[in-house]
């Protein structure tokens, strides 16, 4: 199996490049790094040319230069699937963290109104996402770790079952007292396991 010489760690809806830097520092792995943020989120400048989910997919898939592997949260693991379809000969390995990964999601308690308050002046479009990507994503050949919390009102691990059914390289794992913020809260388990699925010691 080929191993990453990337890693593009994608945030959620607080689209901040240092969502995942504790993880990324805790992480031993020759790969380089790239932390991506999200334009017109949580201080990262506005940018004319961003005005859909497509447009974030698209600054992922830029990044998807080399052999590289996707990490993503929450809504950033949406992105992570459509980038995964778009330039799968250059994806050696998926995590996917509490996220939707454009599955239904209508067994999960609605994120939006606590985030429109938390966040106003977020872009309005980016909550608006409802394609299902469910059929597509059994295409995923690349092998997927699955974090999810016993503890996630926002995305149960309902949804990473789901999940591990349709990608068919795929582990769900579960951390014990985990919540949406397991990425910040749980870091140096996240990283262990992240490590275990790049095949590095972490």
């Amino acid at each position: 199996m080929a191993s990453p010489t990337k890693l593009i760690f994608l945030p959620g809806a607080a689209g901040s490049p240092d969502f995942w830097r504790p993880v990324s520092d805790l992480l031993v792995h020759p790969a380089k790094r790239a932390l991506l943020g999200w334009p017109g989120f949580d201080g990262v400048p506005r940018d004319p040319g961003i005005s859909s989910l497509s447009d974030l997919v698209r600054i992922a898939t830029d990044q998807m230069d080399q052999p590289c592997a996707l990490i993503a949260q929450s809504m950033g693991g949406v992105i992570a699937v459509s980038a995964a379809l778009e330039r799968p000969e250059l994806l050696t390995h998926i995590v996917l963290a509490v996220t939707s990964g454009g599955i239904d999601m209508s067994d999960a308690e609605d994120w939006r109104g606590s985030f429109w308050k938390a966040n106003p002046q977020a872009p309005s479009w980016f909550a608006d996402y409802l394609e299902d990507l469910s059929a597509r994503i059994p295409s995923i050949e690349a092998p997927a770790l699955l974090l999810w919390g016993d503890e996630d009102p926002l995305s149960p691990i309902s949804v990473g079952r789901r999940l591990e059914a349709l990608l068919p390289h795929s582990r769900l794992q579960v951390l014990q007292g985990g919540r949406h913020d397991l990425v910040v809260k749980l870091a140096p388990q996240v990283a262990r396991l992240i490590g275990e699925h790049l095949g590095a010691a972490a």
